[in-house]
């Protein structure tokens, strides 16, 4: 931190001092450079007003010489002139240190300041959290945050959170038996943290409390490649992204190879994520074992590289077989066997190998140097594979479509946001189709606020048990994400002629009068929700929309209703209106949270 400082009495230079933030920023660097045992030992009788003369007078000195103040080169004064103002027993403070390391620590607490500063773009340094931390940020480590392939069945879950600052986060919570060691868990883990680079996913701190073991990592909202190439919904990967994918994971290998972190364990389709922008990462997860004693390899044997099942040791070279069965996925859009992939590589019968969904997108050149690159990577004897620089040598020249931004080619969409937004905010910006179920599903019926359809307030009639049932048979096609069935029920639900339920007026006498509801009309928020969402994934964006205005109309202050409104005007193609729509929802859960 620098302070631009003009002429001024001593006065204006405290007030300057405590306005600042300078003071805090040199108390830091100076407490990093004492002598920690000394100083506990000390600190009761140091005088705090002798310590604020000297920390004043260090102050007025440096200004004498510079109108820059700079926080490292305080430090250098202050430990001179504390010998003067604290007299010989806490001269102590520079003695520690003594005016020949002087220099040494000068240039110890500037190197402290330029690591903290230290940041790729905006991913902050490495750090430590604390359980309260994550578990605030995950909603107590909620099931609903699960992002982990395997959900809360994983050994190792992954969770979704958002941190103070808004920081959206993933974080690797490992087994209790994982890493007994903590010193082991956290020299591990901070050595990946070290590692800053665009094509990673990066490690952005870890914890270590009691028994507790877990990761941070940046969060990447838009899936990962497995989704992409097996279980896409609007469309399947294209060609083109394909080889952006690869080249990407490359360049990743090749970064951590040159920065001595060439291993990387289990590299399958699930440790590739995409960022906000569409573009593939590398997950730091696999950067770390699951556990210190644990396999390097959790996918199907037929999978795992030779050397690997004859001697149970991951090398640079496995990891690059591992590479090559990624290849087989990008081929074919599915995960082949590395075995049965080579023999129809062998048989020349390529055109087995390649996604059907691919045809016409790639010329027979193209796809062979693909099969080539493949097969070289797949090589029984590890030292017949080539490293990562040569992947990246080989991958750029097949590239296609290089000014066509990652977002556009994998049809997501892409809105610049300046306000913070929810999961079921971000899900509708990304036009996630599962993970706004996953949340509409979890919230159940809680937002309706008495509207009439609770059992126990229904007139019991025939036609009101009717209605009741297609409602719940409506909802259990909505959980199981038969949606055509879904709408047919809710709209059953929605159309039965009348409607009542009891309004009790005296709780005394418990006299009640009924109160029906017009003919065609829900009175149910949620059923609109969820019928939108049906209508959405129904590819039906027209009533998608409808259902969530009717939302609104019957809960104007509702937010998920004006969620639902942006994700429709998006699958319209009507951008701005979606993002004034995202950006009222925004506005109404953060009302909404302050107030419950």
């Amino acid at each position: 931190m620098h302070i631009g400082v003009a002429s001024c009495d001593v006065d204006q230079i405290e007030l300057l001092i405590w306005g600042s933030g300078f003071y805090f920023d040199s108390v830091n660097l100076l407490l990093k450079s004492f002598d920690f045992d000394w100083f506990g030992k000390h600190r009761k009788t140091i005088e705090v007003d002798c310590f604020v003369d000297v920390f004043l007078e260090a102050f007025r000195t440096i200004l004498c010489t510079d109108s820059s103040l700079d926080p490292s080169r305080f430090v250098g004064c202050f430990l001179q002139n504390s010998a003067i103002g604290m007299g010989c027993e806490y001269s102590k403070l520079s003695t520690c240190c003594g005016d020949s390391d002087l220099d040494g620590v000068i240039r110890e607490a500037q190197k402290v300041e330029k690591e903290e500063k230290s940041e790729v773009g905006d991913v902050p340094a490495f750090r430590e959290y604390t359980v309260e931390q994550l578990r605030k940020a995950t909603s107590g480590f909620a099931v609903e945050n699960i992002v982990s392939e395997h959900g809360e069945k994983a050994p190792n879950v992954v969770y979704k959170g958002k941190l103070d600052n808004q920081r959206r986060i993933a974080v690797k919570r490992f087994n209790r038996s994982a890493w007994p060691d903590s010193r082991q868990f956290l020299e591990e883990a901070r050595s990946v943290g070290q590692l800053r680079n665009p094509r990673l996913a990066n490690l952005l701190g870890c914890c270590h409390e009691g028994d507790e073991r877990l990761l941070v990592a940046e969060f990447m909202p838009n899936e990962t490649l497995a989704k992409h190439l097996f279980h896409w919904e609007s469309q399947p990967m294209k060609w083109a992204m394909r080889l952006r994918v690869a080249l990407y994971l490359a360049q990743a290998l090749e970064y951590c190879t040159s920065k001595g972190r060439a291993l990387y364990h289990d590299l399958n389709a699930y440790r590739v994520v995409f960022d906000d922008d569409g573009n593939p990462r590398l997950s730091c997860f696999g950067l770390m074992k699951n556990s210190r004693d644990g396999k390097s390899y959790s996918t199907n044997l037929a999978f795992t590289p030779p050397e690997y099942l004859r001697t149970g040791r991951v090398t640079p070279e496995s990891v690059i077989y591992s590479f090559g069965t990624l290849l087989l996925d990008l081929l074919s859009g599915k995960h082949i066997p590395p075995s049965h992939a080579l023999d129809l590589i062998r048989d020349r019968n390529i055109q087995m190998l390649t996604d059907s969904c691919l045809e016409g997108q790639f010329s027979i050149d193209e796809g062979t140097d693909l099969v080539r690159l493949a097969s070289r990577c797949l090589q029984y004897e590890p030292r017949e594979r080539p490293n990562p620089k040569s992947l990246v040598a080989a991958l750029v020249p097949l590239q296609t479509e290089t000014e066509v931004p990652s977002h556009q080619i994998m049809g997501l969409p892409h809105v610049a946001t300046d306000f913070p937004l929810s999961p079921l905010g971000e899900a509708c910006l990304r036009m996630d189709l599962t993970a706004i179920h996953e949340i509409l599903e979890s919230l159940g019926y809680k937002d309706d606020e008495g509207a009439a359809t609770e059992l126990s307030f229904q007139m019991w009639t025939n036609q009101v048990q009717e209605t009741l049932n297609s409602k719940k048979k409506g909802d259990a096609a909505f959980r199981h994400k038969d949606y055509r069935a879904a709408i047919e029920c809710y709209t059953q639900w929605g159309s039965v002629g009348r409607m009542g339920r009891y309004i009790y007026e005296d709780g005394l006498t418990q006299s009640h009068s009924y109160a029906f509801i017009e003919v065609g009309t829900m009175v149910s928020p949620t059923v609109f929700a969820r019928r939108s969402l049906s209508h959405l994934s129904s590819e039906m964006p027209e009533e998608a929309l409808n259902d969530a205005v009717q939302a609104q109309v019957i809960s104007p202050v509702w937010h998920i209703a004006s969620y639902l409104q942006a994700a429709s005007l998006f699958a319209l193609g009507r951008e701005n209106e979606a993002q004034i729509a995202l950006k009222e929802g925004s506005v109404l859960e953060e009302k909404r949270n302050r107030t419950s």
